[in-house]
């Protein structure tokens, strides 16, 4: 698919060729950019920031920057919840202390990824918050009470009906089967909650089949490109996210705040940890489905006013996620001015 908006309007741009045999973002060698250091020579770059080292393109540009002599900063959502072998976590407890070291500054997004970071010994000093956000001016503007009118039109979804939206790949480490479970506890108990589903994937047929046994009406609406998205949130009441500790961030979540939808997270969820406050967003014990059940309830009885949702969202934009970045470039190219003077003097 392609994204049906303009990622690179508004600021100076270049793609570097990829000369890998098997393009792809899923293995290391899968990006492979050699002329990146011509291109930071040339460029008249103060700083270069990669966003993780598991591409091959990513560390030729972090060792190119570095025979320039100019600062590298890294901006990742890795956190320990990950689940990880302990041959694996052994190997990077051997190595990535000194990879880290790479790096003249680090970006983290919450507080889980600032753990995973001070886990491997990289300097409080050199840390600096660049939260994880999402256009949240542009979500806003078009999650309109007429988006809203219409989907639930077309979809024969009553103005009172309670709906929770998932979005996301349908894959078995997002627990979509969870909110299928918990609607249906929800109805044995008098809730006529109604869901909708926002992407496609592998567990797609269990979805339809599993809502069908329990009785629980569903709308799937496949694959939702970015200017559907906001349409789709505006029609539902809350977003439920019950990913385990795989999903890094949930960036969905993000995006039903900017169009002011409180959200049902699991615990596990990278973005848990900073955002769930009780309210706005709740909080649930991972795979956990009456639990979850019993969150949709709380939330539907007292769900928070939109000015309580806004107030969350605005901590989380763009705005902020750029303002870390120049705050950690400008250090480090301060740091680096300064151990150039000492060893001149």
């Amino acid at each position: 698919f392609e994204w049906d908006v303009d990622l690179t309007a508004g600021y100076a741009n270049t793609f570097l060729k990829n000369i890998s045999r098997r393009p792809g973002t899923g293995h290391f060698g899968g990006c492979d950019t050699p002329e990146i250091g011509d291109r930071l020579r040339q460029g008249g770059f103060d700083a270069l920031l990669v966003l993780g080292w598991n591409l091959k393109s990513y560390l030729q540009g972090v060792l190119a920057a570095k025979r320039l002599g100019m600062p590298v900063l890294v901006r990742g959502d890795s956190h320990m919840g990950t689940p990880r072998s302990p041959a694996k976590a052994a190997f990077k407890r051997l190595t990535y202390r000194p990879l880290l070291r790479l790096f003249d500054g680090v970006l983290f997004v919450g507080k889980k990824s600032r753990a995973y970071y001070e886990h491997y010994g990289y300097p409080a000093d050199q840390l600096t918050f660049s939260p994880h956000c999402v256009d949240t001016e542009w979500f806003a503007a078009r999650a309109t009470e007429a988006a809203r009118v219409g989907l639930r039109q077309k979809l024969g979804i009553a103005p009172e009906v309670p709906v929770v939206v998932f979005a996301g790949r349908l894959l078995p480490f997002k627990r979509p089967l969870d909110v299928v479970a918990a609607a249906a506890l929800c109805r044995t108990r008098g809730i006529g909650v109604e869901i909708m589903i926002a992407g496609d994937g592998a567990l797609g047929e269990m979805i339809v089949a599993e809502a069908a046994a329990t009785g629980v009406p569903l709308h799937m609406l496949g694959f939702c490109n970015q200017t559907a998205m906001p349409g789709v949130y505006a029609a539902a009441d809350y977003l439920t996210l019950p990913s385990d500790g795989r999903e890094t961030w949930g960036l969905v979540v993000n995006e039903a705040l900017a169009c002011r939808r409180p959200v049902l997270v699991s615990d596990a969820c990278g973005c848990a940890a900073d955002l769930a406050d009780g309210s706005v967003v709740r909080s649930f014990p991972t795979g956990d489905v009456a639990a979850l059940a019993d969150a949709m309830r709380a939330m539907m009885a007292a769900p928070p006013s939109a000015a309580e949702i806004s107030a969350v969202s605005a901590d989380w934009s763009l705005r902020a996620a750029a303002h870390g970045i120049v705050a950690a470039a400008t250090r480090a190219a301060s740091q680096k001015a300064t151990r150039r003077t000492s060893r001149a003097v």
